[in-house]
């Protein structure tokens, strides 16, 4: 019997009326990832969010049947490609970024404070000069900042705590959350990695809790539960602030804070992440090639429990 969360699914939200996108999910079985495309109705141009790039960490292959599969769903649907977007720069996939930009003609945008992540990782690998976030992405969106898919409005929240340069999208009644929650019955997302916080992460899910209450979100992975095998993405404010597990409506913030320290300290690194980083601050670019003409990454030893 197939087991749905090694299968790759695909769904289609589609907009509400007026000043609501259409929605695709794509689930990425490897990562637990869900990549999206959000669209205009009325004018089919459409952004493209955190797809993936693949990567075997057992062999150090990539591969490009993820954003192939967008792309293939955009042509599919008569859509235009406006923008390629990442939340943060990801520890457990390898953005597509680069290679879709490329792919593409669109611009390619991140969060502004990627730069001082970028200055926490370049310490990490002992790199210096590796990283240049205004070389790698054509636009760096500031908290509040607004602008256009298509006719649609859409405005940027920062959403810290698993980083401190997440960002969310909201996009009409569709809000794209990354690494913050989970689907309900799962809770939230960890906040140890360098530079999270476990206090700016419950802030950041209290603002995107008080968007109106039928706003769609749109969560970064899904890994089932012990009595949920089907890969799901999508949940209500309302059904969050009803349902999740770690922050439904009573929660007080310092008991949200002991669970998601408590069950932090339990986690291990995700096996792509110091791979994965080393790329996604380069906009998804392999290191410039040696003289061999082979790219090579440097990874750090003893610097993580």
């Amino acid at each position: 019997m197939t087991d749905p969360l090694n299968t790759p699914v695909v769904r289609h939200s589609p907009s509400a009326g007026a000043n609501s996108p259409d929605v695709w999910g794509i689930y990425e079985p490897d990562t637990g990832s869900i990549q999206y495309i959000c669209a205009d109705p009325a004018t089919r141009k459409a952004a493209v969010i955190d797809v993936v790039w693949n990567f075997d960490p057992k062999n150090y292959r990539f591969s490009s049947e993820s954003m192939d599969q967008v792309l293939d769903i955009v042509r599919d649907n008569g859509l235009e490609v406006q923008w390629v977007l990442d939340t943060h720069p990801h520890a457990d996939h390898v953005m597509a970024s680069a290679h879709l930009k490329e792919r593409t003609g669109a611009p390619n945008a991140i969060g502004a404070l990627v730069k001082d992540i970028a200055k926490i990782w370049a310490d990490l690998y002992n790199l210096p000069d590796a990283f240049a976030p205004e070389r790698d992405f054509d636009h760096l969106f500031k908290e509040g900042e607004s602008f256009k898919i298509g006719e649609l409005d859409a405005r940027i929240l920062l959403s810290p705590g698993h980083t401190l340069g997440s960002i969310t999208y909201v996009c009409g009644d569709a809000a794209f959350v990354h690494d913050t929650l989970m689907q309900p019955d799962a809770g939230t997302s960890r906040s140890d990695f360098p530079g999270g916080d476990t206090e700016e992460l419950w802030d950041s899910i209290q603002e995107i809790l008080s968007l109106p209450g039928d706003t769609r979100l749109y969560i970064g992975h899904d890994y089932g539960t012990k009595d949920r095998k089907d890969p799901a993405w999508e949940a209500t404010v309302a059904e969050h602030k009803a349902h999740n597990i770690h922050v439904k409506d009573g929660t007080k913030r310092e008991d949200f804070i002991e669970r998601r320290q408590t069950r932090d300290a339990t986690l291990s690194l995700p096996n792509r992440i110091l791979a994965a980083l080393q790329i996604n601050l380069r906009g998804g670019r392999l290191p410039e090639a040696e003289d061999d003409g082979n790219h090579y990454l440097k990874l750090p030893v003893n610097r993580f429990d």
